[in-house]
């Protein structure tokens, strides 16, 4: 039997550090989890970690990798498709049973596509 994970060892993606996801990351670190950020400027990563520890990864895929939650906090529609299915996506190294988070103000077409594309992952 498996012993389920609590949040000491859980590991979350966060992607996008803009004003709301850098500090949303944040809490998540300072709460427990064991987080690894993405952002497209690698200066704004390396300066989250250097303020919260944790881990940056080059790539949306590579913050993905073996994360039990994966939070995206983008600018758009088109940044949404791109972080998840684009190169280097992140539903591509998305383990089994993994939960994804949008937490960008996107619209319902795209949530509904990408629900699509992560169900086909």
């Amino acid at each position: 039997m498996n012993t389920p994970k609590n949040k000491k060892n859980l590991r979350a993606a966060f992607i996008g550090l803009g004003v709301m996801g850098y500090p949303m990351a944040g809490h998540l670190k300072a709460n427990g989890y064991e987080v690894c950020v993405f952002n497209r400027s690698a200066e704004k990563a390396q300066a989250w970690v250097a303020e919260h520890g944790g881990e940056s990864a080059a790539t949306p895929a590579l913050a993905a990798k073996d994360a039990d939650i994966v939070c995206a906090c983008v600018g758009n529609d088109a940044d949404v498709e791109q972080v998840c299915t684009g190169p280097d996506g992140a539903f591509s190294m998305m383990q089994s049973g993994a939960i994804f988070v949008d937490h960008t103000t996107a619209s319902a077409s795209i949530a509904r596509r990408m629900s699509s594309a992560a169900a086909e992952s």
